[in-house]
């Protein structure tokens, strides 16, 4: 609460110091910003203390908007704030404040003003380090399906442009296409109570040579799952060897991900019930080259 709101409740700004005091019940987040515990404060009353403290114009970016919007991201550190140019306020210790002149249209989530996902990530991409956390910020609003690259490759030439020129570099190279799909692979498993699988995986029979590939592979069972497969016939007859093996295999597009992911979590069901009454498949699983890290 702020001291206004004190105020109006009938408890005197003299009371509240005494309450926020050494040993007191309260814990004071910022100037006129009290919490009304003395615990720990969560990061949700971070960002509401954040909120009273810096005004309604404020915007929330970074982490915390990423995961507002769904993404599976630690938001430990700083909290990170957007607010008006003409705001001259210094910000404390786990306090960033980014002043601009093209404040975002805030999207609410918990009566919480958030800023949108591409502006929430580029406003970490521009502070990260090196190139490697670089790209690992840019995947993950593709991997969990928030925008795509064209949208961050406007949202980066529609703001400053001092320190970009690692950014754009990154994104003009990163191939949003196998990121895209692994985010929705994982979304379509959310809907169905399989165990892990292990992603990316070159089947082999027992002397190593290659049969074909899983996108995702179940190796207990024997069950894979090929998710980037063009829509028709096509796509070349790996599929055809994996499945003589004895291998239970679930084909589908990323269209059907997309568009029909309860009904594809269907059929990777129906399909795991096989392969758990089958003999597994005398092959072996390797690891290829991890398409995304956004996970």
């Amino acid at each position: 609460m702020n001291l206004e709101q004190l105020r109006q409740a009938g408890i005197s700004d003299r009371r509240t110091r005494r309450l926020c005091g050494p040993g007191g019940p309260w814990r004071r987040l910022h100037p006129g910003v009290v919490l009304l515990r003395n615990t720990a404060p969560t990061r949700q009353h971070l960002l509401h203390a954040a909120l009273m403290r810096y005004g309604p114009e404020v915007v929330i970016t970074g982490a915390d908007a990423l995961q507002a919007h769904g993404v599976k991201c630690p938001v430990e550190g700083e909290v990170r704030l957007l607010v008006p140019e003409h705001c001259r306020v210094v910000a404390p210790e786990g306090i960033r404040l980014a002043r601009s002149a093209r404040l975002p249209e805030p999207v609410e989530v918990d009566g919480l003003p958030f800023a949108p996902p591409a502006r929430a990530t580029l406003d970490m991409a521009r502070s990260a380090p090196d190139p490697a956390r670089i790209r690992h910020l840019l995947t993950l609003p593709l991997y969990w399906g928030l925008c795509d690259r064209q949208e961050l490759l406007a949202e980066l030439e529609a703001g400053p442009q001092r320190g970009t020129a690692v950014v754009r570099k990154v994104l003009r190279e990163l191939d949003e296409g196998p990121i895209q799909a692994h985010g929705l692979a994982t979304r379509v498993l959310d809907l169905v109570p399989l165990p892990p699988p292990s992603w990316d995986q070159t089947i082999c029979d027992r002397r190593g040579r290659r049969i074909g590939e899983a996108d995702a592979w179940w190796d207990e069972f024997g069950l894979a799952w090929q998710y980037r497969c063009s829509p028709g016939t096509g796509g070349g007859f790996s599929h055809l060897a994996l499945a003589a093996t004895g291998i239970v295999l679930v084909r589908c597009t990323v269209r059907q991900l997309r568009q029909v992911p309860r009904e594809v979590a269907q059929e990777l069901a129906r399909a795991f019930g096989d392969a758990s009454r089958t003999p597994r498949p005398k092959v072996r699983a390797v690891p290829q080259t991890l398409v995304g890290d956004a996970a």
